[in-house]
């Protein structure tokens, strides 16, 4: 086969598939023949569909040699984290205990809306025990190392998502986010990740971390990528009470607008303090390339992350209570006993992490006054050894787990739309935030189109 799946995107692989350079079976035969030679290594995986993927790329062949177009994906391969219903079989979460659960009878709506535009689902992939996590070195089904050395981590909890498309193993891949489990782990693996408005694309048939600050969103190799699987996913759903009704359609010659007039700040203060100076070497690098010189300063950015760690453990903690009394044991031991421990803190506490949780949201609305979009690092370090358990920073330990969220948290703390893009760079991957206002995504997918075009940021391909 003469077509160059290593160095094609989705958007590219869906065009030679319509237009008969390439067959939606042969893509997918590639496709599994790759992940079956390196998932032993990296981990990804926990679920191949192997049988399934070929038999929806026949049913493409099959509409595209009746003259149909299946649609803007039509035979590009994807996969999920593993907390995404998948007919057929448990949806995991990561955890042992869900192995007992009976398959799903329905997939996901985000599954249901990509394979109708014509992607073929190939599998489902590996995460932090029930999201909870920035690692994903899960207890049950193993670490999943980083594809740019293996001896490190590939974070989490959409440890596997990140890797997989790093890795070249798919185009693209579903996560959820939290606190930055989307954001964290696609700056530690060098790749793209979305993190939309909260409420804006439909979590029905995935299993939820911390209901009101779990989002879902796509990983992926090029913004054309992220904007188009993002306006395949939005639309209303009333299987998921939060998810908002559908933002005008984008279309890709939309991303080349232009950012003339748009007004673009740098998060200072809080948002500075990295770990390493490539950190914020990588702010600034993007921030010259788009004539950013505008300073702000989120007020109270450090309690928005306590806050946030708060009610996260209060809600995650909650939906697990049962199986913690009962068998704990069956747990990671790590998430466990955050759990635990989120179990024990007081309603009082909770109540006042979410009125605090309102008056920031008024803060950085009003800093949306004056500024379009910002930039923040999206993690204060590259990736951390495997099984790594602090760093020096200033002569001081500082835990690695809870800390690889440092810049995340606060942002996603009240929904807004972020995207992680990987700074090029010739040692580790690193990834720089672009923020925007709520419901502001198109805004977000133009500076990065930009981005882009100037060869600020790209997803580096790997041997």
């Amino acid at each position: 086969m003469s077509f160059n799946l290593k160095q094609a995107d989705a958007v590219k692989i869906s065009h030679a598939v319509r237009s008969g350079e390439v067959s939606a079976q042969e893509i997918c035969t590639q496709t599994l023949d790759k992940i079956n030679q390196q998932n032993p290594k990296l981990n990804c995986f926990t679920t191949i569909l192997s049988e399934q993927a070929i038999a929806q790329a026949k049913t493409v062949d099959k509409a595209i040699a009746q003259g149909q177009d299946p649609g803007p994906l039509t035979g590009v391969p994807f996969a999920v984290k593993n907390l995404f219903d998948i007919a057929g079989i448990p949806t995991l979460a990561g955890a042992k205990i869900n192995q007992e659960n009976p398959p799903a009878t329905e997939y996901s709506t985000a599954i249901k809306r990509l394979k109708q535009a014509g992607a073929i689902l190939i599998g489902a992939l590996n995460m932090d025990e029930y999201a909870y996590g920035f690692v994903t070195e899960n207890y049950h089904y193993g670490a999943t190392p980083n594809p740019h050395d293996i001896t490190r981590i590939s974070g989490g909890s959409s440890g596997g998502s990140a890797a997989s498309v790093a890795a070249g193993l798919v185009p693209f891949t579903l996560g959820s986010d939290t606190n930055g489990s989307i954001r964290v782990p696609a700056s530690l693996c060098g790749v793209f990740g979305l993190k939309p408005t909260y409420g804006r694309l439909s979590r029905a048939g995935v299993a939820l971390f911390s209901s009101s600050l779990d989002h879902i969103g796509p990983f992926g190799k090029s913004v054309r990528d992220i904007a188009t699987i993002y306006d395949i996913l939005q639309g209303e759903d009333e299987r998921d009470p939060v998810c908002t009704k559908r933002a005008p359609s984008l279309s890709l010659p939309q991303l080349d607008k232009g950012i003339e007039g748009v007004k673009i700040g740098v998060l200072e203060g809080y948002f500075a303090e990295a770990w390493e100076p490539e950190i914020l070497e990588a702010v600034t690098k993007v921030a010259n390339a788009l004539n950013a010189t505008q300073r702000f300063t989120i007020p109270e950015a450090s309690r928005a992350k306590a806050a946030a760690y708060i009610i996260t453990a209060c809600e995650g903690s909650n939906l697990h209570l049962s199986n913690l009394r009962s068998r704990s044991q069956d747990f990671d031991p790590a998430t466990r006993d955050r759990f635990l421990a989120g179990a024990l803190i007081p309603a009082t506490w909770y109540n006042q992490a979410q009125r605090f949780r309102r008056w920031y949201q008024q803060q950085v609305r009003e800093i949306f006054q004056k500024v379009d979009i910002l930039l923040a690092p999206t993690t204060p370090c590259v990736a951390p050894k495997i099984g790594q358990q602090t760093l020096k920073v200033g002569g001081e330990e500082i835990l690695v787990r809870p800390n690889l969220g440092l810049y995340t948290q606060p942002l996603s703390f009240i929904g807004l739309p972020v995207l992680s893009v990987p700074v090029t760079g010739s040692g580790l991957p690193l990834g720089v935030q672009i923020i925007a206002a709520p419901h502001t995504e198109a805004l977000i997918l133009r500076v990065a189109k930009v981005l882009e075009a100037e060869g600020i940021i790209k997803v580096t391909d790997l041997p």
